[in-house]
């Protein structure tokens, strides 16, 4: 009985076949549905030790898993370069006799994949994704093959066997003289994601990694992939049946809670309105403030002090603190974004604090929390449906400050978050600064009309839009590029609120 605990991954390449997507981070941290390809192993094997073989862009892999692994795993430095490259020091660290699996850091294995358990040593034979090298009657060959290729998984009875692999080179080329029986391994189902084409081809993330969506005819399900995920849904289900207990009809049908199964909304986000007429789209924004405001005179209680500082202060520094090791020049007073100079939050901490702790909130109303572009739908074109509840604000259920849904709608309105989420950005990190340009949803010219009709104070809702950006360096923790675009964007609004 072969029992495998240790899991090799070779994430040292540099990835130049993704392009842009490699040009801040290694090729193992680009998100793959919403998750970096290296944590897919990560959830497939949560309780074997990891031994990944960095090279490129070493020091952002190290802190990003400092930061967000929550597995047992070591990190080793190649030693050489190619594939060969830091197999020597990672296999130091498993004890001799022990099995191991050695992975590319592009495969996603799927769910029905295991590793074999009849002691053997294995080699991973591509059934569908296209390989440079082939594997046919016992023999490697230089030939690309999608049904019988090299597929950059092996499984190894005990370190012994691969001893005398070399500092640099191509792995496979050396095993082609290595004289290893091995036993084929089917890969059907695994997905390779080592070029740029794969990935522009596919959809784009509309939830996060902690939630799984499907349609069923006219019914939508919305269910919890891991444990991260349950009390948010919890909330989420809360907030949908207070909201209908209370008569409030602008959220879907609710067919059943668990899972939550809800009505399919004929219709589309308001970010997907992009070329409509300036009148077509003041007339949206005077529904969704309509709306919003219906939901806040539902009911009111007093404000809770400790949730106001916990939503604007307490957790958003919490979030930066994680990762501002993280993030390339978090410990400079000043940082250089597109040619300009701006003031980094971690220097001016107790300003924006205090400008918080100004803005009075008396009491506290029924708020969605998250009333974002991507969180509603307009029903055939006209009515807004809000979907996604926060259901919470600081440590209140259901209720919070209305401020907060406001700047959350002024996040997609003013601040193209939508666009954001969607990945449509362009960040470009360097030795001086960085380049941040984030796509437009078209709504800007919106901006006045919006905050006009809302009656609240300006610069309230672009204090706290402020803060959502900071706060949201965590929240989108599956892409890096995400991590310190949010933070960067925050510093730009920051400018606008602290002089």
């Amino acid at each position: 009985m072969m029992d495998v605990q240790y899991i090799i991954i070779q994430a040292g390449g540099k990835g130049r076949r993704l392009g842009h997507l490699t040009r801040n981070k290694p090729k193992p941290l680009v998100p793959v549905n919403n998750l970096p390809m290296l944590f897919h192993t990560f959830r497939k094997y949560p309780g074997k030790r990891f031994i990944i073989i960095t090279d490129y862009k070493k020091s952002v892999l190290r802190e990003y898993l400092r930061c967000f692994a929550d597995v047992r795993y070591r990190v080793v430095e190649a030693g050489g370069a190619g594939t060969c490259g830091g197999l020597r020091q990672a296999m130091a660290l498993i004890p001799e006799g022990e099995a191991f699996m050695l992975m590319w850091s592009d495969l996603v294995l799927p769910e029905g994949f295991e590793i074999p358990a009849e002691p053997a040593d294995y080699l991973g034979i591509s059934q569908g994704f296209r390989c440079r090298w082939s594997y046919r009657d016992g023999q490697f060959r230089e030939e690309p093959s999608e049904d019988c290729g090299v597929g950059g998984l092996f499984v190894f009875q005990d370190k012994s066997v691969i001893a005398d692999v070399p500092e640099s080179g191509e792995f496979t080329a050396w095993l082609c003289d290595s004289g290893i029986k091995f036993v084929e391994l089917g890969l059907r189902g695994t997905m390779e994601y080592g070029l740029l084409s794969i990935m522009e081809d596919m959809e784009p993330d509309r939830c996060r990694p902690f939630n799984r969506v499907r349609t069923e005819g006219d019914v939508f399900v919305k269910e919890t992939a891991d444990s991260q995920g349950q009390p948010l849904a919890e909330r989420e289900r809360n907030w949908y049946r207070y909201a209908r207990e209370k008569g409030y009809s602008r959220i879907p049908e609710i067919y059943e809670y668990e899972p939550l199964r809800m009505e399919l909304i004929r219709g589309r986000n308001i970010y997907e309105y992009r070329d409509i007429t300036e009148d077509r789209k003041k007339e949206i924004v005077g529904r969704l403030v309509s709306s919003l405001k219906e939901l806040h005179g539902i009911e009111t209680i007093p404000a809770d002090n400790f949730s106001l500082h916990e939503a604007y202060i307490g957790k958003t520094f919490k979030r930066l603190d994680l990762v501002r090791d993280l993030i390339p020049f978090a410990d400079r007073e000043y940082i250089k974004i597109n040619d300009r100079e701006y003031r980094n939050i971690f220097f001016c901490k107790g300003e924006i604090e205090s400008k918080i702790e100004d803005m009075a909130c008396g009491s506290f109303h029924l708020i969605h929390g998250d009333p974002t572009f991507s969180n509603i739908m307009l029903r055939d074109g006209h009515e807004p449906v809000l979907i996604d509840p926060r259901g919470y604000f600081g440590f209140t259920e259901l209720h919070g400050d209305p401020l907060y849904d406001w700047a959350k709608l002024y996040y997609s309105i003013a601040g193209n978050y939508d666009r954001f989420n969607l990945k449509d950005f362009e960040l470009e990190i360097n030795d001086g600064g960085v380049r941040l340009e984030i796509a437009s949803s078209g709504w800007e010219d919106m901006e006045s009309h919006f905050l006009e009709l809302t009656g609240a104070p300006p610069d309230a809702i672009k204090t706290i839009h402020t803060i959502i950006w900071l706060s949201l360096t965590t929240y989108a923790w599956q892409d890096y590029d995400s991590v310190c675009g949010a933070f960067y964007n925050g510093l730009r609004y920051l400018s606008e609120v602290i002089k």
